[in-house]
């Protein structure tokens, strides 16, 4: 439904207007949020990753006794 600005709208097509235009708001939020908790699971992973990288580089077998 293209509307242009000069049409003059009633109350019922702005009414459908503004529905849609709710909506499409709506979706794109859910998507923006969508791919920010994918973006966080992601950046956690990597995050763990690092960390148990980290500690089996500390508890190695072949360093475990350099310390001592």
């Amino acid at each position: 439904m293209l509307i242009r600005k000069d049409q003059d709208l009633n109350e019922i097509q702005t009414t459908v207007f503004d529905i849609i235009v709710g909506i499409e708001e709506q979706e794109k939020q859910a998507q923006q949020k969508l791919a920010s908790q994918k973006s966080l699971a992601v950046r956690r992973a990597i995050e763990e990753h690092k960390q148990r990288k980290e500690l089996e580089y500390q508890i190695n077998d072949e360093l475990w006794f350099d310390d001592i």
